[in-house]
């Protein structure tokens, strides 16, 4: 009986027996051997185990299908070869034979569906999604468009810009108008008292409609006055003086009679209104006993025009307030501009960088430390092309994946270092499982050697945090040729700098690591 043993990738050391007959692997949940790794197609290729053969044969997929290097459409296989796909290297193993294991991590690719920039090949499932999807490709264009037409770091400047406007005038606005209406308020209050004072008064004249005696002297000496108009309902001026006889001319006069004319009753006994030049407008209707009727009536208005000092002191503090948030934000916005900037550049940069070691031989694929998700699909599709260069390359001398070393001897030589270190020293073999520990290390990590020895680290470890540590230190570098990393945990209380190195193989993989643990002064 065969079965497919998952050698290197993400779901390395997945193992998955054949039946006799056609065995179809994809990533379709329905697929009789199920692997769901972007850059796998639904249904990627078929193997079919007979009792004379086994074959495999692609089913068309989007990345293709490599046997031993080579991209094949149907191949006859044997046991111990090994089939690559996008993050996957699968090997052929028959059941009495022992598995090997390799340790190589490969970005995958997506799976060959090309997306359309404008959407148009998504169906949007769901709500959020549909608003996702609206936003993205409808609301955005205009911000697509200009991003054609001038640099990307420019339009994150003007995005910026007028986010610093938006909000401040969103914040800011509501509390100066606030303190707008609270002036305005005041000084109504203000104008009703004047009004009341005028018929406290004139209380007889008025009774006697006789509005020539009216007196409003005080008026003429109150601050923040500019200007007032006493006059009956038929708009003849009655004070000041100056005026007397004469029509209203003046246009909040004129609005305060309309107004004063269509109130029924008492009614609302006060009006109150911005007007033009700081100034604000306040007029009321001038009541008086009417001994006919028995009730109160009007019979004239009064329209004040102030100009009160406070409202040229609060519009020089609101433009004042408004100019401080805008400097502050414009300031706070251009550092927001330098995170955002050098934070999503460091990324791409990042990315530069190892697409030329690759391309340079120095490393086998790129695997950014930054966690940047929006890249993973242009990782997976490099790795990918990278991958198919190197066997586009290939002489054929030898096979892209070689058979796999054993890690034993390397595990040896590593011993043979660790003898006489004098400094707490760990050794792993390709798969993370536990060889050698010398004394110092056991005190520090409390693993044991006689008991641990063979197991994986996370298994042993006390702390999980510790393993993972460990596991992140040899991955690193592993995918970095062998190239020593460092990385600092706390054990036994104290602190610890920890450093891994890899020795690398014939066949480019990582065989055992090499781990020293260094107390913090």
């Amino acid at each position: 009986m065969y079965k497919l043993v998952i050698v290197a990738g993400k779901l390395r050391g997945q193992e998955f027996e054949l039946a006799e007959g056609e065995n179809i692997l994809g990533r379709d949940p329905d697929a009789d051997i199920s692997i769901d790794v972007p850059g796998v197609s639904k249904k990627h290729l078929s193997v079919t185990v007979t009792e004379d053969a086994m074959y495999v044969e692609d089913q068309g997929s989007a990345n293709g299908t490599f046997l031993n290097g080579k991209m094949i459409k149907r191949a006859t296989v044997k046991s111990g070869d090994k089939i690559a796909l996008p993050n996957l290297i699968i090997q052929v193993v028959l059941v009495k034979e022992k598995k090997i294991i390799i340790h190589k991590e490969v970005e995958s690719d997506e799976d060959g569906a090309q997306l359309a920039l404008d959407g148009s090949n998504e169906v949007p499932v769901g709500l959020i999604a549909k608003i996702k999807h609206k936003f993205k490709y409808k609301l955005m264009l205009l911000l697509y468009g200009i991003n054609e037409e001038y640099e990307w770091k420019i339009l994150i400047a003007l995005i910026l810009t007028l986010f610093v406007f938006v909000t401040i005038t969103l914040t800011i606005f509501p509390v100066l108008q606030d303190s707008k209406k609270l002036l305005l308020w005041e000084t109504a209050k203000r104008g009703e008292h004047f009004a009341d004072e005028i018929a406290r008064m004139n209380a007889v004249a008025l009774e006697q409609n006789n509005l020539d005696n009216v007196n409003t002297n005080f008026l003429e000496k109150e601050q923040g006055v500019a200007s007032y108009e006493l006059f009956d309902l038929e708009g003849r001026i009655v004070r000041p003086i100056g005026q007397l006889n004469d029509f209203i001319s003046d246009t909040f006069s004129i609005q305060a009679r309309e107004w004063a004319v269509n109130v029924k009753g008492e009614g609302t006994s006060i009006i109150k209104k911005m007007l033009p030049g700081g100034q604000i407008g306040i007029a009321g209707r001038i009541m008086a006993y009417n001994a006919k009727s028995g009730a109160m009536e009007p019979v004239g208005i009064i329209a004040i025009r102030f100009r009160p000092k406070s409202l040229a002191i609060e519009a020089a503090k609101n433009s004042k307030a408004y100019l401080e948030s805008l400097t502050t934000s414009a300031l706070v916005a251009v550092l927001f501009f330098g995170v955002i900037y050098f934070l999503t550049l460091r990324p791409i940069e990042e990315l530069t960088l190892q697409m030329e070691e690759a391309l340079r031989g120095k490393r086998k694929g790129i695997e950014g430390k930054y966690l940047m998700g929006e890249l993973d699909s242009l990782k997976n599709a490099v790795n990918t092309t990278l991958q198919r260069i190197r066997e586009l390359q290939s002489d054929g001398t030898e096979e892209e994946f070689g058979e796999a070393e054993d890690d034993a001897p390397y595990v040896t030589s590593l011993a043979e270092f660790m003898n006489g270190a004098g400094v707490p020293v760990m050794i792993l073999d390709s798969s993370k499982n536990v060889q050698r520990l010398n004394v110092d290390a056991e005190d520090i990590t409390g693993i044991r050697m006689s008991v641990s020895q063979g197991q994986n680290i996370l298994d042993v470890a006390k702390e999980r945090g510790f393993a993972a540590t460990l596991i992140e230190l040899c991955d690193n570098s592993a995918n970095n040729g062998g190239t020593s990393q460092d990385g600092s945990y706390e054990l036994t209380g104290r602190n610890f700098n920890l450093y891994v190195t890899s020795i690398m193989g014939k066949d480019n993989f990582a065989k055992a690591f090499y781990i020293t643990f260094i107390q913090e002064s």
